[in-house]
């Protein structure tokens, strides 16, 4: 994010005011995971694969005993997403969509060809019953969400999120109507989010953080 919280432009672009450093990071975060996450809007928006393009990434995770590539999740509500963005034209690693019954028969149609669909009755998708389900039918213990904004809020408030990686880029944006990093809504959190900081470095100009999240007392 920008030094004054930005995650994006007030148009949604694909975030290139970061560093090749900074793209690494994000590569290495992903390749960690069994699983990589991502919302529609920010699956539409930057029209990503989801892949590791460094063959020593892919080579790490057979070694570690995962498969090349992690498991691509695409979380929608409405389950209006494109059959024909990148994601789809690449058969690197299987792509589960979590949905509802919201989404359109011709939509469900198009993506069972692509993907394994589990659509839910409810009005949006029950977060943690979705980990629940990627830890059993598909033996995932780590997921890697890139997003968007509005995932990453929802995940907060259900107390689903271990650990954030944050990158601060040396720039100011400024605007009501770019998101931050929890989204534009107005309402703060149900409950204030305590971080611990793990790890920090700096590599040129661009700050790397890792925080620890505290969870709730159940």
């Amino acid at each position: 994010m920008t030094v004054d919280g930005k995650i994006t432009t007030k148009n949604f672009t694909p975030v290139d005011f970061t560093s090749r450093e900074d793209k690494t990071h994000l590569f290495r975060q992903r390749a960690l995971g069994d699983a990589v996450l991502i919302g529609h809007s920010t699956l539409k928006h930057d029209n990503v694969r989801l892949g590791l393009p460094d063959p020593k990434m892919r080579e790490a995770r057979i070694a570690r005993g995962q498969t090349p590539y992690p498991l691509r999740v695409i979380v929608s509500n409405e389950g209006r997403i494109d059959p024909s963005l990148k994601i789809f034209q690449t058969d690197i690693s299987p792509i589960v969509i979590f949905s509802t019954v919201r989404m359109p028969k011709r939509y469900q149609d198009a993506l069972r060809k692509k993907a394994t669909l589990h659509l839910s009755d409810a009005r949006s998708v029950d977060l943690a019953w979705m980990l629940q389900q990627l830890r059993r039918d598909y033996g995932v213990r780590t997921v890697a969400c890139e997003g968007g904004a509005t995932l990453f809020r929802a995940l907060l408030e259900h107390d689903l999120v271990d650990q954030l990686n944050l990158t601060i880029a040396p720039y100011l944006f400024g605007g009501a109507t770019a998101p931050t990093l929890t989204g534009l809504s107005k309402d703060f959190l149900p409950r204030s989010v305590r971080c611990t900081l793990t790890e920090m470095r700096t590599v040129g100009e661009e700050c790397f953080l890792t925080y620890r999240i505290k969870h709730r007392r159940r």
